[in-house]
């Protein structure tokens, strides 16, 4: 089995997410990475990726038309590569996700989304049911299209490989679609899918005003992350870019902190593979503690702040 793994990089850098479909991929078969980027970051992303253990080959797409990932231009260059593969992988991230089913509908094939575990060439595992349930499903399809949760997977090896580096023919820009802008959060925060830990806010906290107040102190302190429920976005307090759960982000951190969160399914689903989870909310009852190896029943509003000046 020959599987193509869509790479996503910012500037040059690979990101974990990539290297995690590549363990994935590596389950399956032989892994080929394909980079479509724009210039110097094509380059850069290629002499990086020639260096992650269990890669043989990269693929090097360099067009002015990749510089933001479209799936409308991706996809082509994609599908015109599948002949040579078996398997098209890519993270289950905003990118992957916007891709695959593209990719998917072109080849006529169903797509296997978010896969926790490779069980066999075409055997694999992944949660439904807001990830109460896993199903394990099996491919009959001549090429799969796979996204892979990058939580479930180690991160494969930065270093160690020696991949060969090929040139293709970009496919160009159909004109489907334009890329208008980009709003990004920025600061020096990590980047929530791969912060080691996170500080996460629920409807409790108020207001944005509030929410800032209670939670940035505590993150600044631990070099965190900054998370929120789905209640906590609606309502306006953070954006969604911010958003863990089913409809969020999936996030798997050493450490992360519920701060005012009940703990309602869809935002379980996102975080209940953290490492250790610890939960602060004045309702005993709350389905947080559930899944939470440290619960504190309290006040946040008095627990937080103390909390925060006793981390010095």
């Amino acid at each position: 089995m020959k599987c193509l793994v869509l790479v996503e990089q910012e500037a040059g850098a690979i990101k974990d997410a990539t290297l995690s479909a590549i363990t994935a991929a590596a389950k399956i078969g032989t892994v080929h990475a394909l980079i479509a980027a724009e210039g110097d970051a094509a380059k850069q992303a290629a002499d990086a990726a020639a260096k992650i253990a269990g890669v043989e080959q990269v693929l090097v797409a360099a067009d002015g038309a990749y510089a933001h990932m479209l799936a409308e231009n991706v996809a082509p260059l994609i599908i015109g590569l599948m002949e040579g593969y078996d398997a098209f992988v890519a993270p289950s991230t905003s990118i992957g996700k916007n891709i695959a089913p593209r990719v998917a509908a072109k080849l006529d094939v169903m797509q296997i989304s978010d896969i926790i575990s490779v069980e066999g060439e075409k055997s694999f595992t992944r949660p439904i049911y807001a990830g109460n349930a896993i199903a394990t499903v099996e491919s009959s399809d001549a090429k799969m299209v796979i996204t892979v949760r990058g939580t479930a997977f180690e991160k494969a090896a930065a270093e160690g490989g020696s991949a060969s580096v090929e040139e293709v023919t970009p496919a160009g820009n159909p004109g489907l679609s334009n890329f208008v802008g980009l709003e990004e959060s920025g600061g020096e925060r990590p980047e929530l899918t791969s912060a080691g830990v996170i500080v996460s806010g629920g409807r409790a906290l108020k207001d944005a005003e509030t929410f800032d107040k209670v939670i940035t102190p505590l993150a600044d302190k631990l070099g965190a992350a900054i998370g929120a429920s789905r209640a906590a976005v609606d309502a306006g307090y953070i954006s969604n870019d911010y958003q863990v759960g089913q409809t969020g982000k999936i996030v798997a951190p050493e450490l992360y902190i519920a701060v005012g969160i009940s703990g309602a399914i869809q935002h379980l689903a996102g975080m209940k593979d953290s490492k250790v989870i610890v939960a602060i909310n004045k309702d005993e009852d709350a389905p947080i503690f559930q899944v939470a190896d440290i619960g504190l029943v309290a006040d946040l509003y008095d627990a937080v702040p103390e909390l925060t000046e006793k981390l010095g």
